[in-house]
């Protein structure tokens, strides 16, 4: 026998008989607790085609409901239970999602962007081809979460968790990423282009053939981390610790790497032209003759390169 599902009809408070359909919508909120808790009554709340912009769904328990094509513009669902809900197709610009719990939801082709979702729970969520520019996703949980072909361009992620991620084809350009944590992430051709990320930690993580370009990274961890082939023209790295990193095939041009440690890093094949290392610490003669520099490079002594095997270069200043 099929799934039993309930459908509301379309809400807008600011329309005539707003009163009837809040009264609807509150009778589905019902059936689907009903569901559940697994009783005989209970139906499943489907939202698919509805227009529910602007309601107000704070704290409702809305685990496992429907929304497939719904427009949910404006709408506020603060501390919402959206666990394992199947979110398709929707318009949710603007809407408020802080401290929601999606954990294990679905979201995809969907418009999530200028939402606010500050401390909202989506860890083990699949994310995918959804827009979440200049959202507040401030302190918000992905851990564990499965994103592809996102797109969170001028969103805000400061202090955000994103452990155990597996992250694909998105961006994060111009994304604020102050002290978010990304250890033991895995990514693929991800773009931070102009993102910044300053004391954010990516230790253990793997960020493969992914686009750093003048992101702000000054203090960030990339302590045993995989940057295999990802690029890092004229970014800020002050103080980064690149400890045991690999770093091969990076390139680093224009790069300013003043006081990073970079103790045991991979570095061959990087290209540090015009790169600024110094005062760079734990650097070996040969890690520096594995990399390419240039008469633009400033070597960690405070030198002009190319380095020089015995000159000492590599001996910060």
């Amino acid at each position: 026998m099929p799934e039993r599902t309930v459908r509301p009809p379309s809400v807008a408070g600011s329309q005539p008989g707003g009163g009837n359909r809040a009264y609807a919508l509150r009778r589905v909120l019902d059936a689907h607790l009903a569901w559940l808790a697994e009783q005989s009554n209970g139906v499943r709340a489907d939202f698919s085609g509805a227009t529910l912009s602007d309601v107000q769904l704070e704290g409702a328990k809305l685990s496992r409901a429907i929304f497939r094509s719904t427009s949910l513009i404006e709408a506020v669902l603060i501390g919402a239970d959206l666990t394992g809900a199947e979110i398709e197709g929707c318009d949710l610009r603007q809407s408020s999602f802080s401290r929601a719990d999606l954990a294990g939801a679905s979201i995809s082709n969907s418009d999530c962007s200028l939402c606010l979702m500050e401390g909202a729970n989506l860890s083990e969520a699949s994310l995918q081809a959804t827009s979440f520019r200049s959202s507040d996703l401030g302190s918000a949980r992905l851990l564990e979460a499965r994103i592809k072909d996102c797109d969170f361009r001028g969103a805000g992620l400061k202090d955000a968790g994103l452990h155990h991620a597996n992250v694909f084809d998105t961006t994060f350009g111009d994304a604020s990423l102050e002290g978010a944590v990304f250890y033991h992430t895995r990514m693929q051709l991800c773009r931070f282009v102009g993102a910044v990320a300053t004391d954010a930690n990516f230790g253990s993580a793997s960020l493969q053939n992914c686009d750093f370009r003048g992101a702000a990274l000054s203090g960030s961890k990339f302590c045993h981390t995989d940057l295999t082939r990802s690029c890092f023209i004229r970014a800020l790295m002050a103080g980064c610790d690149l400890r045991d990193a690999k770093l091969g095939g990076v390139d680093l041009t224009g790069a300013i790497l003043t006081n990073a440690q970079l103790d045991t890093a991979v570095l061959f094949a990087a290209d540090l032209r015009g790169a600024n290392l110094r005062g760079a610490r734990g650097l070996t003669g040969l890690q520096l003759s594995q990399a390419r520099t240039d008469s633009e490079t400033i070597l960690p002594n405070g030198s002009s390169g190319p380095y020089l095997k015995g000159s000492g270069g590599e001996r910060p200043a």
